[in-house]
């Protein structure tokens, strides 16, 4: 798939903001730390998208009812749905000067029911001319297998057409308003209602 970026300006997907708040001394700290284990950009970005995999549990994985969007209270909690998660590896990846978007897709249950939106990043590496995805959802034994892949996708969740999935091509940079909204509504995750729509 060819992503498309949505904004006009490169520098919003470097940009600092209410989700994505690259500046916090926190999200500061944890790049830097990231930085001296992995030099380059390829390697930091590896190491920064392991980090939010493997180190963020998903809260739903976990059975913790928290709802987090702020990149820096997802850092400092340890915990968030995958919008949550996508806004943590954004914000890392900004902190180094790293272009960092955001994807989306329309996922249901086994049945075609219960649709709901997932939520991932694109990142744009140097020397690159175009987005890849990545998705940091964390990893389910069995079930998700997602990994660091700049050429071959491994997403966590792979569309199915036949129940109504379906994906958008275009990188945000940043997440849309009503999206987070229903994150900041919600005094817990068992009555987190997300959008089901695909933003344009």
């Amino acid at each position: 798939m060819e992503l498309i970026a949505a904004a006009a300006d490169p520098a919003a997907y470097l940009a600092d903001d209410d989700a994505v708040d690259h500046r916090h001394p926190l999200v500061r700290t944890i790049a830097a730390r990231l930085r001296a284990l992995a030099p380059d950009a390829y390697d930091y970005a590896k190491t920064a998208y392991g980090f939010v995999r493997d180190t963020v549990p998903h809260s739903a994985d976990a059975g913790d009812p928290r709802v987090t969007w702020r990149a820096s209270d997802v850092l400092g909690r340890r915990t968030g749905i995958c919008h949550a998660k996508s806004h943590a590896l954004a914000a890392l990846l900004r902190a180094e000067g790293i272009p960092a978007g955001f994807c989306y897709q329309r996922l249901t249950e086994d049945d075609g029911s219960e649709p709901v939106l997932h939520g991932l990043n694109a990142v744009l590496l140097p020397g690159r001319t175009h987005w890849s995805r990545i998705d940091a959802r964390g990893n389910i034994p069995g079930v998700v297998d997602a990994a660091f892949s700049l050429d071959e996708e491994r997403l966590a969740w792979p569309v199915r057409p036949e129940l109504g999935e379906a994906e958008s091509p275009v990188v945000h940079a940043a997440p849309p308003p009503h999206l987070l909204a229903a994150l900041q509504a919600a005094p817990d995750r068992a009555r987190l209602v997300l959008p089901a729509d695909l933003p344009s």
